[in-house]
């Protein structure tokens, strides 16, 4: 008798992530209209054919894409369990937290801009995007809210404005490196830069949410 045949068993979800993981390259480098479902597939070791059986077109992969791009953030972001520290400290650890995530994770940026170059049809279109971001607001609302409580916080404070700044400080500054370097005639991307700008942002979204007596606490300790 020969040697048995080994048949090669297909692990669809290995093959799915692979394909996600292909797609967030191939999208955060060319955008929706410039990405190719033949680089995707040939990326992820699959096929054009495997490609729309699992995720429809190329539209529903970009948004699934960006479901997992948003979905990652989100769960790296709860993973950091604000709710036990005290306000102040909370509010710095998320906001270094965003500038690392932002630094660490160039694609998410990349995809975001992509997405309001198409006016958020996908993300508005999305059945999970709501599920994913139920918690971002509240979360910051219940920090300031307990904030202003402990008198570490201003009162009255809009979470809504304060996530949009704290977002902001960094995607603006990411975003827009290339033309920043010329305009400002300094680099912007060297360690140094990185550090120093990590540091502003941090001490401009504490300095907007916390009440003075707060700030001079935490001046003393550092």
């Amino acid at each position: 008798m020969g040697r048995p045949t080994a048949i090669k068993q297909r692990d669809p979800i290995a093959t799915q992530k692979r394909i996600l993981l292909a797609a967030k390259a191939e999208f955060s480098r060319k955008g929706l209209g410039g990405a190719r479902v033949d680089a995707i597939a040939a990326r992820a070791r699959s096929n054009k054919r495997m490609l729309y059986h699992y995720f429809g077109n190329k539209e529903d992969l970009f948004t699934r894409t960006l479901e997992n791009a948003y979905g990652d953030f989100r769960a790296a972001e709860a993973a950091l369990e604000i709710e036990k520290d005290d306000p102040a400290t909370a509010l710095r650890r998320l906001m270094q937290f965003t500038w690392d995530y932002y630094l660490a994770n160039p694609e998410f940026i990349t995809l975001v801009n992509s997405e309001n170059l198409h006016k958020a049809r996908h993300l508005r279109a999305s059945r999970l995007i709501a599920e994913i971001n139920k918690n971002f607001v509240a979360r910051m609302q219940a920090l300031l809210k307990r904030g202003a409580a402990q008198g570490q916080f201003r009162k009255g404070l809009d979470p809504v404005q304060i996530l949009i700044a704290l977002a902001g400080l960094g995607f603006h500054y990411l975003n827009n490196r290339h033309t920043g370097e010329i305009v400002y005639g300094r680099e912007l991307m060297n360690g140094t830069a990185l550090r120093e700008r990590g540091r502003f942002n941090i001490d401009a979204i504490l300095r907007i949410a916390c009440t003075p007596e707060t700030l001079l606490k935490m001046k003393d300790r550092n």
